[in-house]
């Protein structure tokens, strides 16, 4: 990457920063230099996200950085940390509980829609591990995060490398856990959803059109039981303290068919709703040439276009059973030495359901000589064609196994956590800290009712036993399988337990991640030294420090996994075995620069840089730069700019070669009438006969081979933040901060999007495009696994956020009426961009969603909490929850704005008890609806919006 001029004149005044403080270092140890210096007052310091250098407590940031409090928590009734994460304006969902095709059974966060591997997670400043060896599951999983020990969580924007490492290019997200609880707190919350289905006419009438059943007017389901018991206590000196907890909740499941607008999947746009659905039907459907039957009876007529509806049994929310234990530990011996102690364990165990398994348009043999043939079958699949008795050929059929029951993953993760280490004071002036950092997480996975293709290959290739007369399994007959029974889909009611029981594969994969990470460093407080600004009563604070980290990724599917035989699976899944480690040094100077003058109350210029060298040969040096200008004891001004990187992970790295599934409206060469011209689909490889004759994907699921590049260089990404932030003096009761971001990240690691990819191909001819496309005998992208379009991984990206968050609070203080308390949290997107590769036409997704763009992007969102904190020991809160309408990229269906109103009462009593109510979406407001294969799940983007309905959660806690 060339970089800017404003890089290279950054790294410029780092360096000469940085070579000056080394004088300082020697001249701190000069103690007559000390005994002449007035002392400065002693201050409370601690350590804030963006910097390990300490602070004083009542010092703003000059990194922008939001908070959300254990309160907010309260408040909200969450019981899944994510749901309160992904409440912010500035996070946008990753994995969740409503995922449930592609699941991982992790909970994942996004800060700025740039994904979350780009996003740094934290407990207590320190990296947590991979969450889960598996494709969508290795950025941190906060499952292992206990809620009822959150204190609060900071969301720092931007890049923050220079004081991570890796990972930090979106920005970080740090959980600071409750760590000196001293008596005994029990905890107990009940919550669940209630819904009235009768909202969405428009849904509701096209499953009546359709034939298929409504689920009940007034639902109530998706009943949560949230246990929490925390322990702490001090040592008999005072010296040390040991908090320990233990957590478990349970969490119901919620199917599609309990909701109207998810009963179905819906096509077509609002007002003109149709149900739709998967060509893969239970009656059985063939392809021959251009010729498609489906079975009625004993006949076989020509397919008359039915679908089957396999929206009912695919699971709105998963259901989900955790359980958390561990502890917090500290003892102070002496200036000089401070012992600490962190342990963690989980066990999250979550199913992910989708609809039954069945043939998915396999190429099969089809034998004329089958036995099980009515005469009808015979006359429309042999005697029309031209073959007789002894002929056989090659037919593609579809069938859904509704006699068996629906797919679905049991996943489960065992995660440990622990940190130990030591700190304290080498002298008056220098500080240490000393900490090694170890995560595992054990994976394992158990899919449950798919088929097996190599099963259905021989049960469907039938003959007659010579000696019997019965109808046998080929390779039954001929020794190669004996336990072979024939599928007999030819007969109304042939199919029998002993033939499911045949075709039946259970699939299981395992799997591992590590962390093993050493943290040194050492802060340096140069106040009493001569080196300081001549404008300054305080010395720079400086920090050296090093970081040795190795992380380690180990995932292991069966061989019907690695083989693609699952015939639900959408491909292979391939083992991934890989480790990665990187040695890094790095610093932090802290410069106050003016003091007490006539233009600033104070002026602090804070300087980082990290050098990483990773065990795959590639380098890397980050950096930052933020001056902090307190114009007023009130008034601040703050900028900074960060360079930041990400090396490429493990998965993305060495992840072999394979199939997966990608969404497309159509196949714009597939069906009767192509959308695109002969000439234009023949650059995608359509041949003269094929064209008209490809027939497409109902479900519109596509095929596109992904894979690992052990050649990937690091992301690189630059971040400039500048921003106010007042505080008036109002008794502190208001305050509010306003900043502007804009990160820019290039060599983005990623693939060009099949859709791209065709489009490009399809107007331009362009054989960079055009190679990737490969279409099979019948022309098709998605039948069998010689159809897809090529996609691994490659650093071709450009991505660029930017915006304004604003921060305020206010309160109102009434007397005897106790007070009033506002805070708003609210991010607007200017610039929400990607360019998939260099030359590209850039995707611009503010205030947009749908196709390249995605899940809905609103240019403002905000959280609006009003709270009434009475004298009476009853606490009223009331929160406004906005997110802006989005426009389509395709010009077909706007999503207007949600408004989300959430209500919670709390109630003091008996001297260490509280009881929590409260109800979110309180009015019961509708997700919007959106075609099918257009959304998340469920007709909509249920991570996104709320769409199970009210939330109702009532809750009591007790302090001993």
């Amino acid at each position: 990457m060339q970089k800017s001029y404003l890089a290279h004149s950054v790294q410029a005044a780092l360096a000469v920063a940085l070579l000056s403080a080394w004088p300082a270092v020697a001249a701190a140890q000069d103690s007559s230099d000390a005994e002449a210096t007035a002392e400065a007052p002693a201050q409370e310091r601690v350590q804030v996200t963006g910097s390990r250098i300490p602070q004083s407590t009542n010092v703003v940031s000059s990194s922008p950085v939001s908070q959300v409090t254990a309160e907010e928590f309260d408040f909200s009734g969450t019981v899944r940390t994510e749901d309160l994460v992904n409440d912010l304006p500035q996070v946008f969902p990753g994995q969740a509980s409503t995922d449930t095709n592609g699941a991982t059974g992790t909970a994942t966060v996004s800060l700025r829609g740039l994904g979350s591997f780009r996003t740094l997670t934290l407990i207590n400043g320190r990296r947590m591990v991979m969450g889960s060896p598996v494709q969508a599951g290795v950025a941190a999983d906060l499952n292992q995060i206990p809620a009822a020990l959150v204190k609060n969580v900071e969301l720092l924007t931007g890049g923050a490398s220079a004081t991570y490492g890796s990972d930090a290019i979106a920005g970080v997200v740090n959980f600071i856990m409750e760590d000196e609880f001293e008596g005994v707190k029990f905890g107990y919350q009940n919550s669940f959803y209630q819904h009235n289905n009768n909202n969405n006419s428009a849904a509701a009438q096209a499953n009546k059109d359709a034939g298929f059943p409504l689920p009940e007017s007034n639902v109530t389901d998706g009943h949560m039981n949230d246990y929490s018991l925390i322990m702490g206590a001090n040592s008999t000196d005072g010296n040390g303290n040991v908090t320990v907890y233990a957590t478990y909740r349970d969490i119901q499941g919620i199917t599609q068919n309990n909701r109207t607008s998810s009963a179905c999947a819906l096509a077509g746009t609002p007002g003109d709703w149709s149900c739709s659905g998967s060509a893969t039907i239970p009656d059985g459907l063939w392809l021959v040439g251009s010729d498609a039957y489906v079975h009625d009876g004993g006949d076989f007529i020509p397919y008359d276009g039915r679908v089957y509806n396999y929206a009912p049994l695919n699971y709105f929310q998963r259901p989900d059973t955790r359980t958390t234990l561990g502890g917090f530990a500290k003892y102070y011996v002496n200036e000089h030495a401070e012992f600490f102690a962190e342990v963690g364990y989980m066990k999250d165990h979550s199913l992910a359901q989708i609809a039954q398994s069945g043939s998915f348009f396999l190429d099969v043999n089809f034998n004329c000589s089958n036995p099980l043939l009515s005469e009808a079958q015979y006359q429309a699949m042999c005697t029309d064609r031209g073959y007789g008795p002894d002929d056989s050929y090659t037919a593609t059929f579809a069938k859904r196994n509704v006699e068996g029951g629906p797919r679905y993953a049991d996943l489960q993760h065992i995660s440990h956590r622990i940190v130990a280490g030591v700190r304290g004071e080498i002298s008056r002036d220098w500080t240490y800290d000393l900490s090694f950092n170890a995560g595992d997480v054990a994976y394992t996975e158990v899919y449950q009712n798919d088929l097996s293709n190599t099963a259905i290959r021989r049960a469907l290739d039938i003959v007659e036993d010579p000696q019997t007369g019965e109808a046998v399994c080929r390779s039954a007959l001929e020794g190669l399988d004996p336990s072979c029974v024939p599928w007999n889909v030819f007969q109304p009611n042939g199919i029998t337990d002993e033939q499911l029981a045949y075709l039946t594969l259970p699939l299981y994969a395992k799997g591992e991640t590590q962390l093993r990470e050493f943290n040194a460093y050492t802060v340096g407080d140069l106040s009493m030294s001569e080196f300081k600004s001549p404008w300054a009563y305080m010395g720079p604070s400086v920090l050296f420090g090093y970081t040795h980290r190795s992380e380690a990724l180990r995932y292991q599917p069966d061989s019907a996994f690695q083989s693609g035989d699952g015939a639900g699976q959408g491909g292979p899944s391939v083992p991934v075995n890989g480790d990665l480690s990187v040695d890094e040094i790095y610093t932090e100077v802290q410069l106050p620069l003016v003091a007490d003058t006539a233009f600033a109350d104070s002026m602090v210029l804070d300087l980082g840089y990290r050098y990483s060298d990773y065990s795959t040969g590639q380098t890397t040096d980050t950096y930052k730069l933020a001056l902090g200008w307190d114009v007023t004891d009130s008034f601040k001004i703050r900028a900074s700019f960060q360079s930041a990187m990400r090396h490429a992970n493990i998965r993305e790295l060495f992840r072999p070669q394979g199939l997966n599934l990608f969404d497309m409206e159509e196949d714009p060469c597939a069906g009767a009438n192509p959308s695109a011209s002969f000439e234009e689909c023949a650059r995608t490889g359509v041949t003269e006969e094929q064209y008209g004759q490809i027939f497409d994907n109902p479900a519109g699921q596509y095929n596109y081979m992904q894979g690992g590049n052990p050649q990937l260089a690091p992301e690189t990404s630059e971040t400039k933040s500048l921003g106010f932030v007042w505080r008036p003096h109002w008794d502190n009761d208001f305050d509010v901060s306003v900043d502007y971001y804009d990160i820019d990240v290039e060599d983005a690691v990623g693939l060009v999007d099949p859709i791209y990819s065709l489009n490009q191909c399809l107007t331009s001819g362009d054989n960079t495009y055009c190679s990737l496309i490969n279409r099979n005998q019948n022309g098709s992208l998605w039948q069998g696994s010689e159809g897809y379009i090529l996609a691994t991984n490659v650093n071709i990206g450009y991505l660029r956020r930017t915006g304004i968050d604003i921060n305020s609070n206010y309160q109102v203080r009434m007397d005897d009426l106790g007070r009033l308390k506002f805070n708003l949290v609210g991010s607007y997107f200017m610039n929400f961009d990607e360019l998939p590769q260099p030359g590209s036409e850039l995707i611009e997704c503010a205030g947009k969603w749908g196709s390249s763009c995605g899940a809905p992007n609103p240019e403002w969102q905000h959280n609006l909490r009003s709270t009434w904190v009475t004298p009476w020991e009853v606490t009223f809160s009331a929160n406004w929850r906005y997110q802006g309408g989005v426009e389509d990229v395709l010009g077909e269906q706007d999503l207007s704005a949600e408004n989300y109103v959430d209500l919670t009462a709390q109630f003091l009593m008996f001297e260490g008890g509280r009881i929590n109510v409260g109800v979110n979406n309180v009015f019961d407001n509708d997700a919007p609806l959106v075609a099918n294969r257009r959304g998340d799940n469920g007709n909509t983007f249920p991570s996104f919006y709320d769409a199970l309905g009210r939330y109702f959660f009532a809750g009591f806690e007790y302090k001993f």
